[in-house]
């Protein structure tokens, strides 16, 4: 017979099996997401087409797609405080989506993808603007190991052409050499992981109801579709006279896995992650299970790669976005902490209150 004593040794292990079919998705769906992300570089780097009317052109069926899975016009009805700032989102969202496109397209996937964890310096905001003295200089510490990952970044640590690392004199003919850029040329990524930080941050604020996310998200892409309209469609007439796009033919799994996995899949699988392992995007976790999927997508597309530039770029990176979030993360332990005590969790109410 089970002694007593066993049975809440059973009951306090539960969760984390619990959990894990949950990491499983998250792990799954952001490496198909930076699966169609790799793919997205080469379609662009081959052809030059155009990065904004390729984006719009997949937000199309992406915004069709959530008005049909969510039905925002079904239910309670939404008030004017809450679908106002979900098309303001849609504003932000648009811009986000040029910014990383054209930052995808310079600084090829692997920066692009690290540079969207620059959202942690809104974490440094906060600290600035509701946090204590102590917070403060964790916080800017933080932002400096930051600023100095992207810096090692753009001077190509992470490349086997140029890491310091490398012991190699000369590189197979069949690897892909990608430039080395300055630091200038990665403020665009940059600047596009803030906005998207930004646009989760603004999407929490409105919203606290999972179901409430859900509508609200297919108003802010339907909105961010069509405030791109005008410039996709004043980049078609303008063109672009280095676009060799009509040479090749459309890439069907670049258009595809962008829309499935680049925009669908990932925002129910950051929505899950927040809600049953409070995982936000900009978080050393998040950064870990992307790192380990950038190393598989480097190695299958034979990229110009160096795995320990790149170990200690993660490393030095999650150091700053650790730091950075200090104070939001000593909130949600908390918060988690009295609501355990409680015997339920307020997963969005937390969430509400950490950066993206």
């Amino acid at each position: 017979m089970m002694s007593p004593r066993q049975i809440p040794e059973d009951r306090g292990s539960s969760p984390h099996f619990r959990h894990t079919p949950v990491q499983i998705i998250h792990i799954i769906g952001n490496f198909l997401r930076i699966w169609s992300i790799y793919s997205l570089y080469r379609y662009l780097s081959e052809t030059g087409a155009s990065v904004v009317l390729f984006l719009f052109t997949c937000l199309i069926p992406a915004s069709i797609l959530f008005l049909i899975l969510q039905k925002p016009w079904k239910g309670r009805p939404l008030s004017n405080t809450q679908v106002v700032p979900s098309i303001i989102n849609g504003g932000i969202t648009a811009l986000y989506f040029v910014l990383w496109g054209k930052g995808l397209k310079s600084c090829g996937p692997l920066r692009a993808i690290l540079a969207e964890y620059s959202g942690a310096v809104l974490g440094v905001l906060s600290g600035v603007l509701y946090g204590r003295k102590g917070h403060i200089w964790k916080k800017v510490g933080g932002l400096i190991a930051m600023v100095a990952s992207f810096y090692f970044l753009s001077q190509g640590w992470a490349m086997e052409s140029y890491s310091p690392f490398s012991f190699k004199d000369s590189l197979d003919d069949e690897v892909q050499t990608e430039q080395l850029l300055g630091i200038k040329e990665m403020v665009l990524p940059i600047f596009a992981g803030i906005l998207s930080a930004l646009r989760r941050v603004i999407a929490r604020r409105v919203s606290l109801k999972n179901q409430l996310k859900r509508r609200l998200n297919a108003i802010t892409i339907a909105s961010a579709t069509c405030f791109l309209f005008p410039v996709a469609m004043w980049d078609m007439i303008i063109g672009s006279p280095s676009s060799t796009s009509d040479k090749v033919p459309f890439s069907t799994w670049a258009f595809l896995s962008t829309i499935l996995f680049g925009v669908i899949l990932i925002f129910y699988v950051d929505s899950i992650a927040e809600e049953r392992l409070h995982m936000v995007f900009s978080s050393p976790r998040h950064l870990m299970v992307a790192g380990g999927c950038i190393i598989v997508m480097e190695i299958v597309y034979n990229m110009d790669f160096s795995l320990p530039g790149f170990l200690i770029c993660c490393l030095i990176l999650g150091f700053g976005i650790y730091e950075a979030t200090s104070l939001e993360r000593g909130r949600k332990d908390s918060f988690q902490t009295s609501d355990l005590s409680n015997g339920m969790l307020g997963d969005e109410t937390q969430m509400s209150s950490l950066p993206t």
